[in-house]
């Protein structure tokens, strides 16, 4: 009976040019078809692999044992979430870094900004290692290490991430509701509209940050940037003929200035703890961050180099304002830019309660007493992590935080804590009102003063004082020159980004794209009835 599952497979094998008989009646071995039925389809397959590529096969199943000995199933789960926790509005200002400083200087700062923020994360997960048991949060490394200073360094610039952060969304959600709905309400309406809306999730008691929303404000990140990147190369493209992009002015506040945004895009110490504790070997864990940061890195340059290559320094601080307008010269497709716009709002939707809540946490704990969790080590025999017990238990034991529930179920203390949530979202949206213009200079605030105080130079410091006695000299001292350049970049750009905040100078309505030179700073350079004239006389 025939079968009726025939399968036709083309194959290409060297026993069977050998073997087959020259027939001019019958198609030659290349092209010879060999009709497999049902029960002789697996043998026949397995024939054929093995007469094409043993040696393939075996390099392809040692290739994925390598892999999964290097990255298990759980290390991809963490280095997924710790993607998620730093793929944020940080890329807005990745293009903007390059339209500042330019090509040379700007790959020299994200790479050093690469090399620094994930050694710095590495350190945290390091000095978790040898931490006691119940050093749980950033600020317990901190007191652990350093004492009450290194707990009020970590809690008052934590406080500071997480306070300025939100007012950054605040105040690009404003914008970004202006250009969704245009003709109806200004930014400031928007702007106290999105804290009233968001107030609700914030006066629940606790917020734990799942990997669904995780998940889906990085999918939301991701998909703007690819959305307006998009956007932005296949419209300039059009009007491009092949034209030079033009050069940005190179200033050394130009170039240092990028140091706040990469500073506030890299920004992960913050988690590092939670992911730690969740992990089931935290021995695995230093080598998923330098994975998962250098990965990070590779995405940071892609979406910088895509989008400086099709504008050049005219590129805005802003991603999404390059397509939003028309001063790049061409009208973007409407439906693109709402694309664009409504994910990256449903990012800073999602993450606004989500950063917010550590914040209160820390409020109510300071002006309240909640949330107090004892840090004594009680027992010294069983403080400390056993590496090699834990590499070699195949279920270590995992350590949790402390409930953030109990000083809630207290009578009026749930009261005290919605009042002290209310007065803080309104200082936060007063502030975003307050800088609703200067999104970039907030960013690169947010990131200069408290991101990389708490993410980059407070996490080096820890691990230096912990293993000060065992750091090779080489290792030490690019610690020491990345904390003493970091710090030096911080107050510089700190100082400067704040001028621009608190003081702001009069600024040149004329002037566009305020990161490029000449003429090209009042008209786009695609413009060839405007700079005909010139780049006959002079050549560009």
């Amino acid at each position: 009976m025939e079968s009726k599952w025939p399968f036709t497979v083309w194959f290409w094998s060297l026993s069977d040019r050998q073997s087959r008989p020259e027939d001019d009646n019958e198609p030659s071995w290349r092209n010879s078809v060999i009709q497999l039925r049902k029960p002789v389809v697996l043998a026949q397959a397995i024939f054929i692999l093995s007469k094409l590529g043993p040696k393939l096969i075996l390099n392809l199943t040692f290739a994925f044992t390598f892999a999964m000995a290097f990255l298990t199933v759980e290390d991809m789960k963490m280095a997924f979430s710790l993607f998620c926790c730093v793929y944020g509005i940080g890329t807005l200002g990745m293009p903007g870094n390059y339209a500042r400083a330019g090509y040379a200087w700007a790959s020299v700062a994200l790479v050093f900004m690469a090399a620094v923020n994930t050694y710095a994360t590495w350190c945290i997960s390091k000095v978790m290692l040898v931490a006691p048991k119940n050093v749980l949060t950033l600020g317990d490394i901190g007191e652990w290490s350093m004492g009450g200073f290194g707990r009020w360094a970590v809690v008052i610039s934590q406080m500071l991430v997480c306070t300025m952060i939100p007012i950054v969304f605040l105040v690009l959600g404003g914008s970004l509701l202006t250009t969704l709905f245009p003709d109806t309400y200004n930014a400031t309406t928007w702007i106290v509209f999105m804290g009233v809306v968001l107030l609700p999730v914030c006066l629940i008691p606790t917020l734990k940050e799942g990997a669904g929303a995780a998940a889906a404000g990085c999918i939301g990140t991701l998909v703007a940037d690819a959305v307006a990147l998009y956007l932005l190369v296949t419209n300039v493209n059009k009007s491009n003929d092949g034209l030079s992009t033009p050069s940005p002015d190179l200033t050394f506040k130009g170039v240092t200035t990028v140091f706040g945004n990469l500073a506030l895009a890299y920004g992960a110490g913050i988690v590092i703890p939670a992911l730690q504790r969740e992990h089931s070997d935290p021995t695995r864990m230093p080598r998923i961050i330098l994975v998962t940061m250098t990965f990070i890195s590779l995405c940071f340059l892609a979406v910088s180099i895509t989008g400086v290559s099709a504008v050049g320094c005219q590129i805005p601080g802003n991603l999404l304002f390059a397509v939003a307008g028309t001063k790049l010269g061409f009208n973007a497709s409407r439906g693109g830019v709402v694309i664009a716009f409504l994910f990256m709002q449903l990012h800073i939707t999602i993450a606004f309660a989500v950063i917010m809540f550590p914040a209160f946490f820390i409020a109510e704990r300071l002006i309240f007493g909640f949330h107090k969790h004892s840090f004594e080590v009680l027992d010294e025999a069983a403080a400390y992590h056993d590496v090699e017990a834990i590499q070699e238990e195949k279920k270590p034991e995992v350590h949790e935080g402390p409930d953030m529930t109990a000083s809630y179920n207290i009578p009026g203390n749930y009261r005290k804590a919605a009042l002290l949530r209310i007065v803080i979202v309104a200082i936060c949206t007063g502030i975003a009102i307050a800088w609703q213009d200067h999104f970039g200079d907030l960013l690169d605030f947010v990131g200069a003063s408290s991101t990389a105080t708490c993410c980059m130079i407070l996490p080096i410091v820890f691990y230096l004082k912990t293993f000060h006695a065992t750091i090779s000299l080489p290792e030490k001292l690019f610690a020491y020159v990345s904390v003493l350049v970091s710090i030096f970049l911080a107050i510089y750009v700190s100082i400067t980004t704040g001028k621009a905040l608190f003081a702001p100078d009069d600024k040149d309505p004329s002037i566009i794209f305020p990161f490029c030179s000449g003429d090209y700073q009042k008209m786009v350079y695609t413009n060839t009835t405007y700079f005909n004239h010139k780049r006959a006389l002079y050549g560009y």
